[in-house]
């Protein structure tokens, strides 16, 4: 009875859906059914293509602004360089105008009275104070006379010969010399002892 069924079954199948199902495969395996598939396989790459560009193009305008930030971060650098050289100095210049103040006022005193004694005073008062403000911008003077003489922190202007002195040590300083937070500033010209020529022939 079960076998019968079966038989039936199979007898029922539709003839059209048979045939489209055959037609299908007979598709897919001819050339036509390559192109189909060929068509599939461009329009995925395009669509792959798309999503590429789209992407190329959101990382280049993310590089256009990013070099544009970079070229505005480098002008606000050089302009606050700029302004950082104008200004360096202002500390420094606002500590010594005081002092200025005190000298043009020395001077004014000086023209009014006979006593030179009082504008001396004052004046060397002055040049003390500004020693002292100059310090705290790290300017320090340091002694030569009665020193060796060290090419790395004297000029020497002028040689004297002398046999009250060893030779090579400095004898007087025309200028004094200055370091700036422990480094040279400026050299300290002297004049420098060396031996007469008499005692330096027989040496």
């Amino acid at each position: 009875m079960k076998e019968r069924k079966k038989k039936d079954d199979k007898q029922k199948i539709d003839p059209e859906k048979e045939n489209e199902n055959r037609w299908d495969a007979f598709i897919e395996s001819s050339p036509l059914g390559e192109a189909r598939g060929e068509n599939e396989e461009i329009e995925a790459l395009k669509k792959k293509l798309e999503e590429k560009e789209k992407e190329a193009k959101e990382n280049y305008d993310r590089f256009l602004r990013m070099a544009a930030d970079f070229e505005n971060f480098k002008k606000r650098a050089a302009k606050e360089k700029e302004d950082y050289l104008k200004f360096a100095n202002e500390d420094l210049i606002k500590a010594i105008l005081p002092f200025v103040d005190n000298l043009e006022r020395a001077v004014n005193h000086a023209e009014k009275v006979q006593d030179t004694g009082v504008m001396i005073e004052g004046v060397r008062l002055t040049i003390q104070q500004i020693h002292q403000a100059l310090n705290k911008f790290g300017l320090s003077s340091f002694e030569s006379v009665g020193k060796p003489f060290d090419p790395a922190m004297h000029e020497a202007m002028l040689a004297v010969e002398t046999d009250q002195h060893e030779p090579n040590q400095v004898l007087e300083e025309f200028q004094k010399g200055y370091l700036l937070n422990d480094r040279l500033l400026r050299p300290a010209t002297v004049s420098v002892s060396k031996l007469p020529v008499k005692e330096a022939q027989a040496s």
